[in-house]
């Protein structure tokens, strides 16, 4: 199973890496919204985590584009800081499928990313 991580924090990378990767994962990293959104549009994912807030693109821009405009169903975490209720219903809204707000258990993590993959 090839999971997508967009994620700019580097420390935050490392660590959903390592766990994923321990699990059996294969683990592909964009640490920016421009390398992510080149990613999911050259490549095909078994799950995509996001962040909300990285350079360039958005994830809620690459949520956008994910659904609409490549119209992919691969399931779509987001991770994020921004835990107000509108950007998570904004998310919902654009397609996302699970969202957990920062910081985060890897373990609580780990179990979501188990849910969606077993379904796929």
């Amino acid at each position: 199973m090839k999971i997508l991580v967009c994620e700019d924090d580097f420390m935050m990378i490392k660590a959903i890496e390592h766990k994923l990767q321990r699990e059996g994962y294969q683990v592909d990293v964009a640490n920016d919204g421009r390398v992510a959104s080149e990613k999911i549009r050259g490549g095909e994912y078994d799950l995509i985590i996001t962040d909300l807030l990285m350079p360039f693109t958005g994830g809620l821009e690459l949520i956008n584009m994910t659904r609409n405009e490549l119209n992919k169903t691969t399931p779509i975490i987001v991770l994020s800081k921004v835990g107000n209720e509108e950007t998570i219903i904004e998310a919902f809204k654009l397609g996302a499928d699970d969202y957990l707000t920062k910081p985060f258990s890897p373990n609580e993590l780990s179990i979501r990313v188990k849910r969606f993959l077993i379904k796929r």
